[in-house]
């Protein structure tokens, strides 16, 4: 009985314990499921797809690779907000990133009254010091701001011809922002004037390195014009603009397009400026147009608010009388209109005159009529001021009855001469003429301007000026090859001789260094480099001192005749590049020279080879000296 008991006891405990490992194992496996699945869906929900969940117990493995370290921090997140963050283990991995990229090299350069800036990340080939000595030179004793960052990689093809341009453009750009970038140039600026502008767009994008690109913004300020003066001439010869302003690019487009109505035969060049008297000055100047191509010859005349009309001689009085009536009835109020229909000169008497010749050579004539003494000997006095005091014949006579204002005709005229390459002015009571050429463009516009402003609106003149290209000093300027190859005509017939074993120019030579300077100061900014070559006479090594001590001293000498040389270099070859043999004495003179090259950089130069020296064209090399023992030994060369 007692042992029938204890088995019925042993049997319910084994019964329960059983029970409950079966109960626990359950809950376990419930678990389990309950936490892999809730996790895969709360991670699906989140778009992390990519992570595999796997749950043990009460542990929620995490495995996958992630594309990103934020990315596993969410999907740990995520796990973490439906578990118990310490049950979750983190078996996930990163994608591997890719190589890091080079960055994009740039740097931007400010300048202006206040001072010279540069920012920008640039690569540690450069030389960051050397930027910054140029920069503190160009700023000359305004403050510079310094922001360069470097990074260690391999500078891009073009990088360092960009920054180099870039500097050595700083250099004639007081207000400017200058963007690099490698293989470009973005320049944005503004000058004093149109004639600068103009000035400045020639030379920097001649001294443009071959395969830089190079964007160009240079602003001028709208003229200030005083007086507002347009003057329109219709003659046998066409009709022309002597002088044209507008306020306003329509009030352009609309004058043009009138004189183009009237026969305009000559450019529709017109001036926007400032200064305009009245709002209405395109409509005043159109409708005098059409009322000077109603006359069919003649010449209109505008200085602001002052209108003179000038009919062709022979014009009929009552077709004058018409078209004057309707053109003053149609001007806006503020204008003042003076017409004149000039009387018939009888061909048989000849009209009193002045007469004013400016030879192409610069020689002035004074022909014809002044009113008295102290008239002639101002009217010398100002001729030879304005053209030279020898270059200048005085052959005028005093007569009298001549009219009150010739004394300002006569001198206005003088005036206008000097704006002429060569011409003649001719003063009569009715009319001043002011003929010739010019290299200025706007030469016309100057003179009428002069003339409107001097004589008055009730005065007629006539000015017949031609611009000649090859008279324009911009227009005219020589290009670099047409440079190096004058200079190297030069050197053919002149050599630059040094005296016996020195880096002294030979007296006899200071000629040729003179005609040299003289074709340098033509060409403007060019990055030349002068180098001095030996023959083999002596030791290499001082070969090389000698001919770099030479090519300096030449260098020194252009200096010293003011020839603007910030984009020169001197350089030494001492007898590394001989042009003859050196086994004679001919052809070792032949090998001890000076020579003028352009610097010509190629985009296909390996990189580091080009210098920023080179492309901005400011490193001069100084000289190393010989000792007397080895000048004693090189003697000859």
């Amino acid at each position: 009985m007692r042992l029938s008991s204890l088995l019925i006891i042993v049997s319910t405990f084994a019964v329960a314990a059983v029970l409950a490992l079966v109960t626990a194992n359950l809950s376990v496996q419930l678990i389990e499921e309950s936490s892999e699945i809730g996790v895969r869906d709360a991670l699906d929900e989140e778009g992390l797809t990519w992570a595999e969940v796997e749950a043990d117990g009460l542990q929620v493995t995490l495995a996958g690779i992630a594309p990103t370290e934020a990315i596993r921090f969410a999907a740990l997140s995520t796990a973490g907000s439906i578990v118990d963050a310490a049950r979750v283990i983190d078996d996930m991995q990163v994608e591997a990133a890719a190589a890091i990229a080079p960055p994009r090299f740039s740097a931007e350069l400010l300048r202006n009254d206040a001072g010279f800036s540069i920012i920008g990340l640039i690569p540690t080939s450069t030389d960051r010091d050397g930027v910054i000595d140029q920069i503190t030179a160009i700023a000359d004793d305004l403050p510079v701001t310094d922001l360069i960052e470097v990074a260690n990689y391999p500078a891009p093809d073009g990088w360092e011809d960009a920054l180099g341009f870039a500097l050595a453009a700083m250099e004639r750009l007081p207000r400017a922002k200058v963007s690099v970038v490698a293989g470009r140039v973005s320049i944005t600026a503004i000058t004093d004037s149109s004639d600068e502008k103009t000035q400045l767009e020639t030379l920097l994008n001649r001294a443009a390195p071959p395969g830089l690109r190079v964007a160009l913004n240079i602003a001028a300020p709208r003229p200030v014009i005083t007086p507002f003066t347009l003057r329109l001439v219709m003659d046998e010869n066409g009709t022309r603009f002597d002088a044209c302003s507008a306020d306003t690019e329509a009030a352009r487009g609309r004058i043009v397009d009138a004189a183009f109505a009237a026969g305009l035969t000559g450019p529709g060049t017109c001036t926007v400026g400032m200064g305009v008297p009245t709002p209405s000055w395109s409509v005043a100047v159109e409708q005098a147009i059409a009322a000077l191509s109603e006359l069919g010859a003649g010449s209109v005349t505008f200085s602001d608010a002052d209108i003179t009309l000038i009919a062709a001689e022979g014009t009929p009085q009552s077709d004058f009388d018409r078209v004057v009536g309707e053109l003053e009835n149609q001007l806006p109020e503020v204008f003042a209109l003076y017409a004149k229909l000039p009387e018939t000169v009888d061909p048989n008497q000849g009209p009193q005159e002045f007469v004013a010749t400016l030879s192409p050579e610069g020689l002035v004539q004074l022909r014809g009529r002044i009113s008295d003494e102290n008239l002639r000997a101002l009217v010398d006095s100002y001729a030879q001021a304005a053209f030279g005091s020898n270059s200048v014949y005085t052959a005028t006579r005093i007569v009298d009855d001549l009219p009150a204002t010739w004394p300002v005709r006569v001198l206005t005229g003088l005036e206008a001469l000097s704006q002429l390459s060569n011409g003649a002015v001719t003063v009569t009571p009715d009319t001043l003429t002011v003929s010739g050429n010019t290299g200025n463009p706007k030469a016309s516009t100057n003179i009428a301007t002069l003339l409107a402003s001097k004589l008055g609106e009730a005065e007629e003149f006539d000015i017949r000026v031609t611009y000649q290209e090859k008279l324009d000093p911009i227009a005219a300027l020589p290009t670099p090859d047409e440079c190096e190859s004058e200079i190297a005509t030069i050197l053919a017939s002149s050599k630059i001789t040094f005296e016996p074993g020195s880096a002294t120019i030979d007296a006899g030579a200071l000629g040729t260094m003179d005609d040299i300077s003289e074709i340098l100061r033509q060409c403007g900014d060019l990055r030349l480099e002068i180098q001095g070559h030996t023959d083999s006479q002596g030791r290499e090594e001082m070969n090389l001192n000698l001919s770099q001590a030479r090519a300096q001293s030449v260098l020194n000498e252009l200096r010293a005749r003011r020839v603007l040389t910030a984009t020169y270099s001197a350089k030494g070859y001492g007898e590394t590049d001989p042009i003859a043999e050196n086994d004679t004495e001919a052809g070792r003179e032949a090998n001890r020279r000076i020579e003028f090259k352009l610097i010509r950089p190629t985009p296909s130069a390996p990189e580091g080879e080009t210098t920023l020296e080179t492309l901005a064209g400011t490193g001069d090399t100084e000289a190393g000296t010989a000792d007397s023992a080895e000048g004693q030994e090189d003697e000859q060369n």
